[in-house]
């Protein structure tokens, strides 16, 4: 059988700048580079902020894994080369989101979805990795259902909006601001998404950042300098910033609070610190900080972790399958050769027949019918029991048996495409 290998180029081996450094060209160029290779048969490739996998389907997989590596200039440090099995199971167990970073996380499925139908529109892909990857796509989602691996906060920024959620029972028609448009402060705005969010206010230093997460979330940008008239307004506000000094502290919100007379939370996950401490002690003001927000993130990502043993057992189920799968796609290969050619040789030696007739008496629709239902039949009784006996070796792994058929009959050599 023609199998895959894949070479992984991932977090757990390779930093971010070795995966910048390993990667050339956009997905397009890679695949038609791939595809150009005499012994590739159908590619894909995965990238994403922490791994870059290249898939082929190759009678000499890892020799064109190894001589694209070294073409490449990576080093085989950081590269880990899997075989058929090894390829199948780790793709079932990244959709499912044991690979990634954060245990559980539900981007990759979507990336994998998304560079998948890059490389089918490449025409790049063929039945072996469409195969695998449509198995890998149902089994991600299966994991998601079956099992809480993708359930919880993990990240500081989405446990902070998980916390506003409790404290306030919701956050449907509540106005949020976030001080902070940087890598946390994205995260945050990112979490609110989807929320039902009456507004959000979005604050940084730089009011082009500003405006442009702002604009992703439907919200609204507020100049740095401007940010006191709006958290008055606002029902939550997390601050993300990286600034020097206290951003909020208890003077400018006990002025603040002057102005409102409803309770207001605030959260803080600057680094260093955004909010004076005291500025909790003020009435009708909920403050909390990272360290607490941390705690929640781990409680979460421990659930996720034993959640990730239900998930073990759902791969290893669904990978029985789709072994099983590709040991029927084998045999039907052979069979349907098989097939081709007794059907080929039946049509010949029916119309040799009816000429021969034809060259005594005349024949009609009725009499070539007669011959056409016969000959049929006879291929197909011929070819009954061998029919069972290829998908029988094909189930046990029998493939000197499927070889010798496919010698025997001069079936092309084709074994499964």
């Amino acid at each position: 059988m023609t199998e895959i290998s894949s070479m992984l180029i991932t977090h757990t081996k390779a930093t971010i700048v070795e995966m910048e450094s390993a990667w050339h060209g956009g997905i397009d160029q890679l695949l038609v580079h791939l595809k150009s290779h005499d012994l590739v048969e159908e590619c894909a490739v995965l990238k994403t902020c922490n791994r870059v996998e290249v898939y082929v389907v190759s009678p000499k997989g890892s020799k064109v894994l190894f001589e694209f590596a070294k073409h490449m200039k990576v080093s085989s440090r950081i590269i880990d080369f899997l075989d058929h099995e090894e390829s199948l199971r780790h793709l079932l167990r990244l959709t499912s989101g044991l690979e990634s970073m954060i245990v559980g996380e539900d981007q990759i499925l979507g990336q994998v979805k998304e560079l998948f139908l890059m490389a089918k529109k490449a025409g790049a892909v063929g039945k072996v990795l469409d195969t695998a990857f449509n198995k890998s796509i149902q089994v991600g989602k299966r994991t998601r259902n079956e099992t809480g691996i993708n359930k919880g906060s993990v990240s500081i920024g989405s446990a902070a909006v998980e916390l506003a959620e409790k404290e306030l029972g919701g956050l449907v028609g509540k106005t949020v601001m976030v001080i902070g448009a940087g890598e946390m402060g994205t995260l945050v705005a990112k979490a609110l998404a989807n929320k039902d969010i009456k507004v959000i206010y979005v604050a940084n230093r730089t009011l082009d950042k500003a405006q442009a997460l702002a604009c992703e979330l439907n919200g609204e940008a507020v100049p740095y300098e401007e940010m006191e008239e709006y958290i008055p307004k606002s029902d939550v506000v997390i601050s993300a910033t990286k600034a020097p000094h206290f951003v909020l502290t208890q003077e400018i919100m006990s002025r603040l609070l002057e102005k409102r007379k409803k309770d207001i939370m605030l959260v803080d996950i600057g680094n260093p610190r955004n909010i004076e401490s005291s500025t909790g002690d003020l009435p009708g003001v909920s403050l909390h900080n990272i360290d607490s927000l941390r705690s929640i993130s781990e409680a979460n990502l421990d659930k996720r972790r034993a959640e990730a043993k239900k998930a073990e057992i759902i791969i290893e189920e669904e990978l029985a399958l789709l072994k099983r799968q590709y040991k029927r796609q084998m045999a039907d290969n052979i069979i349907s050769a098989l097939y081709s050619k007794v059907e080929k040789i039946r049509e010949q030696e029916r119309e040799a027949a009816i000429n021969k007739l034809k060259s005594r008496h005349t024949i009609g629709d009725i009499e070539r019918e007669v011959l056409d239902d016969m000959t049929n039949s006879f291929a197909k009784q011929i070819l009954a029991e061998p029919t069972k006996i290829l998908r029988n070796a094909a189930e046990h792994d029998d493939e000197k048996f499927l070889d010798t058929v496919s010698e025997l009959f001069k079936l092309n050599g084709k074994k499964v495409k």
